[in-house]
């Protein structure tokens, strides 16, 4: 994995705008030294209820580019893009990407696949290559590298998920942060709440997930590394199902933490899981 040690920024190099940490990382991999990296939505904040900055808006000001996840993620771009005046060119890191939908809404977590990662990859390294032509040479060079160990990545998953016995392959979470995870690697995710951590699930939304826990089994509750764990909690209570740890949905950590880095959290996410599960 490409090393960014030093925190000073390269004089000369392209100013980029993401929006949030793991879109973030994909850049700093795609861009390497060639690239500032400026992220909205820090370590372990959650993107869904973000409230932007005074200070957000001179940062897309100052932008040569902005990369977003889109799918009706970042709800609070627009009014921000209008009070920045930023002409920056902007990048939707999930074009390509078949969005699953839950009910009327996109599901927004499309990087939970690692293949769609690869997708979220090839899209900024187009946009590196347009935005800084002079660096393309390295931006593809740094883009093909990390693919490659995306390609490794999703090895590594496949052959973890084989080790769960299918039968336990069900799992509590948060909030509907893993159905692009669920279907890419075959395990069934169920969450009190929806897509959006705003959303509050209603006595009669967490009474089923109980009564469905206890009717299938389900060996496992998982807390995420924002929000409210009190009610997953009292999910396990009720059930007598375990609490298998917290699994990285929307964010990652910052350097101290576990999953500084997109490729940390899946490993962190998918090692929480089999530890779990897997017997």
């Amino acid at each position: 994995m490409l090393a960014f040690a030093s925190p000073a920024r390269a004089p000369g190099a392209l100013e980029v705008v993401a929006s949030f940490s793991i879109i973030g990382d994909f850049v700093k991999n795609v861009g390497g030294d060639r690239v500032n990296v400026t992220t909205l939505v820090g370590p372990n904040g959650d993107v869904h209820v973000y409230a932007p900055a005074p200070a957000d808006a001179k940062k897309i000001a100052d932008a040569k580019l902005l990369v977003i996840n889109g799918l009706g993620l970042e709800g609070w771009l627009p009014r921000l893009l209008q009070s920045s005046g930023g002409k920056a060119p902007i990048t939707v890191a999930t074009n390509g990407i078949a969005p699953l939908r839950l009910g009327s809404d996109a599901d927004p977590h499309a990087w939970q696949s690692v293949a769609n990662a690869k997708i979220y990859v090839a899209n900024i390294s187009d946009a590196l290559v347009a935005a800084d032509p002079r660096d393309a040479e390295a931006f593809r060079a740094n883009a093909g590298r990390y693919a490659a160990e995306l390609d490794a990545l999703e090895r590594e998953v496949r052959a973890a998920v084989a080790q769960i016995p299918p039968a336990h392959r069900k799992v509590i979470s948060t909030h509907d942060a893993f159905g692009y995870f669920a279907s890419a690697y075959g395990i069934e995710f169920v969450a009190p709440t929806g897509v959006s951590t705003e959303a509050e699930p209603s006595a009669r939304d967490v009474a089923k997930i109980i009564s469905q826990i206890k009717s299938a089994k389900i060996p496992a509750v998982f807390l995420e590394n924002f929000g409210d764990p009190r009610l997953v909690s009292r999910i396990a209570a009720e059930t007598g199902s375990k609490v298998g740890g917290t699994l990285f949905s929307d964010a990652l950590t910052d350097e101290k933490g576990p999953c500084p880095t997109y490729i940390e959290m899946v490993r962190h996410n998918i090692k929480t899981l089999t530890s779990a599960l897997g017997n």
